[in-house]
């Protein structure tokens, strides 16, 4: 076991603890989003056709991308927590993919908003849904994750 003050040239590129419960995360919200996509692509036909299907697809996967964004942003910044500008690159990528989201919202919102080919009513149920789906999933993964109280830097 080697110690973070001293780095061992094979070891691998140590990550903070918080790591593989980050990618666990990311890893379930693609599985629940896809599931999502496909539950309101069928359920969004049924409601109200072809714009229904079209709805429900977009919702899901647009809520299901917005949250998994913030999880993605975190899990890639910490691959810069050995380096001395960390703190400075962990919030540039975090408020950076934060901003993204919020341009992309907007548009989506202003292109989508008077679309005729999607039901706007599936499309605001897909996000809520997405977002309802991640919270719980957020809540299980770490309920669940064994993540040790103690900090990630080695102490003298």
């Amino acid at each position: 076991m080697s110690d973070l003050a001293q780095p061992n040239e094979t070891d691998p590129r140590p990550m903070p603890t918080s790591q593989p419960v980050l990618l666990r995360a990311l890893r379930w919200g693609l599985i629940v989003t896809a599931a999502l996509i496909a539950a309101f692509a069928v359920i969004g036909f049924l409601v109200s056709g072809q714009p229904g299907l079209w709805g429900g697809m977009i919702g899901t996967a647009l809520g299901g991308l917005f949250l998994m964004m913030t999880v993605g942003s975190i899990a890639f910044a910490n691959r810069f927590i050995d380096r001395d500008f960390y703190i400075t690159a962990f919030f540039g990528i975090v408020l950076g993919s934060w901003v993204f989201k919020f341009i992309v919202f907007i548009a989506a919102v202003v292109l989508l908003r008077d679309a005729e080919w999607l039901d706007t009513r599936m499309l605001f149920f897909g996000v809520i849904a997405s977002v309802f789906a991640s919270l719980v999933l957020d809540v299980v993964v770490i309920s669940r994750s064994r993540i040790p109280i103690i900090s990630d830097r080695s102490r003298p």
